[in-house]
C-alpha cells in the first residue's frame, strides 16, 4: 500500500512538473526576447536602447539561475536531504516525495539546458552546472557589437573576449570562430598587429584539426603541395588537392596578406596557398552540385562555370578571391617562384570581372615587381 501511495504521489507530481516546465520555458523566453529586442534596436541604430536590452537579457538569465541555485540549496540544507548525500537520483526523488516544488523545478529546468547523464549522478555537479549557466555569452557578444558600433573598441574587445571564454555555453557552438574573427578585425583597426596575428593563428589552431594542412607545421603534406605548385603549376595543384574547411579560410587569407605586407614572404606563400585552395575547393564543390559532369581543368573554365551563379559570384566578392589570387602570385614571385606567379597573373589578366586586380596583373606581366600596396585590406 505504501508503495502504491509513493508511486501515486510521483505520478501526480509529474503532471505538476510538466505544467511548471511550460512556465520555465516562458521564463527562459524572457532573456531570449530581451536579446532579440536588443538586436532589433541595434539594427535600427538605437544603440542606447540596444545596450539596455542586452544588459536586461544578461541580468534575466543571471537572476533565473541564481534563483534556481538558491531553491536547490535551500532544500539540500534540510535534515532530510543532508542524510541523502551527493546522490542526484535520490535528491530528485525526495524533492517530489517531500514536495520541495521549487527545488524540483530547478532540477527540471537544469535538465532542459544540460543532459542529466552528464552530471554523473552528483548533486554537487548539478550545482556547478547551474552556477555556470548563469552566464549568457550571446548577450556579452551583442554588448560588444554595440560598443563597436559606438566606436568603443576597447570595450568591444573586452566583451568579445568574455563571450569567447564562455563559448561552451553558446547555443550555436560554431559561432565561437566568428567571435574570434571580430577580435581579429578590431585589432587590425587598432593597429595592434601582434595580437591580431596571435588570434588569427589561434583560429587556425582551434578550428583546423588536420595537421597535414596547417601552415607552419612540419607535416608531410605541405612540402609536397609546394613542390606540385612550383613544378607543375597552379591548375595541376588545384586538380590534385581539395580542402573545404570554410571556417579557417579567412584566417589563412588574412595572415597571408598580412605576412606579405610585412615582407614575410615565405609565410605569405604558405597561408595564401591554403586560402586559395579552400576558396577553389568550395567553388568546385558548389559547381558539382548542379553540374554533375563538371571536372576541374583550369581556373578560367571554373570562372566560366560560375557565370550564371549569382550566389557564387557573391562568394568571389566576399572571399576577396581575385585579391587573394593576385597577392598569392605576388608572394610566389617574391620567393622566386616566377612561373607560377605568372600563371596566376595571366589568369587574372584574362578575367574582366577581376577589375582592379586584372589591371594590376597586366602591369605585373609587363614588368613584375614586389607590390605591397593595399595588401592588407
Amino acid at each position: 500500500m505504501k508503495k502504491f501511495i509513493f508511486i501515486f504521489i510521483i505520478v501526480l507530481h509529474s503532471f505538476n512538473l510538466a505544467a511548471q516546465a511550460n512556465h520555465l520555458s516562458n521564463q527562459q523566453w524572457s532573456w531570449w526576447l530581451s536579446l532579440e529586442q536588443g538586436k532589433n534596436y541595434f539594427r535600427n541604430g538605437s544603440y542606447g536602447n540596444a545596450l539596455l536590452a542586452f544588459e536586461d537579457a544578461r541580468r534575466a538569465r543571471l537572476d533565473r539561475f541564481t534563483r534556481m541555485e538558491t531553491d536547490l540549496i535551500a532544500a539540500l540544507s534540510t535534515a532530510e536531504f543532508r542524510r541523502i548525500g551527493d546522490t542526484l537520483d535520490l535528491v530528485e526523488e525526495y524533492t517530489v516525495l517531500l514536495r520541495y516544488d521549487n527545488a524540483a523545478s530547478a532540477l527540471n529546468e537544469l535538465y532542459f539546458h544540460y543532459p542529466k547523464q552528464g552530471l554523473n549522478n552528483s548533486v554537487n555537479r548539478a550545482l556547478e552546472e547551474i552556477n555556470r549557466l548563469k552566464r549568457y555569452p550571446e548577450a556579452e557578444y551583442w554588448l560588444g557589437e554595440t560598443y563597436r558600433a559606438e566606436g568603443e573598441l576597447g570595450l568591444a574587445l573586452r566583451q568579445y573576449r568574455i563571450a569567447y571564454d564562455l563559448r561552451d555555453l553558446l547555443e550555436v557552438p560554431a559561432f565561437a570562430v566568428e567571435i574570434l574573427y571580430k577580435m581579429v578585425e578590431l585589432h587590425r583597426i587598432r593597429q595592434d598587429y601582434q595580437e591580431m596575428e596571435n588570434i588569427a593563428l589561434q583560429i587556425i589552431r582551434s578550428f583546423d584539426s588536420d595537421s597535414n594542412w596547417i601552415a607552419g607545421t612540419d607535416s608531410l603534406g605541405r612540402p609536397a603541395m609546394m613542390r606540385i605548385l612550383e613544378n607543375d603549376g597552379i591548375n595541376r595543384f588545384l586538380t590534385i588537392y581539395r580542402y573545404n574547411n570554410a571556417q579557417v579560410e579567412r584566417a589563412y587569407r588574412f595572415l597571408g596578406l598580412y605576412y606579405y605586407a610585412s615582407a614575410r614572404n615565405t609565410q605569405a606563400v604558405e597561408h595564401l596557398m591554403f586560402a586559395f585552395l579552400i576558396q577553389n575547393t568550395l567553388l568546385i564543390e558548389n559547381v558539382l552540385r548542379t553540374q554533375f559532369d563538371y571536372s576541374f581543368t583550369d581556373l578560367s573554365s571554373l570562372m566560366d562555370a560560375l557565370s550564371r551563379r549569382r550566389d557564387l559570384q557573391d562568394f568571389l566578392e566576399e572571399s576577396q578571391y581575385f585579391r587573394t589570387a593576385y597577392f598569392f602570385g605576388a608572394s610566389l614571385f617574391a620567393t622566386g617562384r616566377r612561373q607560377t606567379a605568372q600563371q596566376l597573373w595571366t589568369f587574372l589578366a584574362s578575367r574582366p570581372e577581376a577589375g582592379e586586380w586584372r589591371v594590376r596583373a597586366l602591369r605585373q606581366l609587363q614588368n613584375p615587381f614586389v607590390d605591397t600596396a593595399q595588401a592588407l585590406p
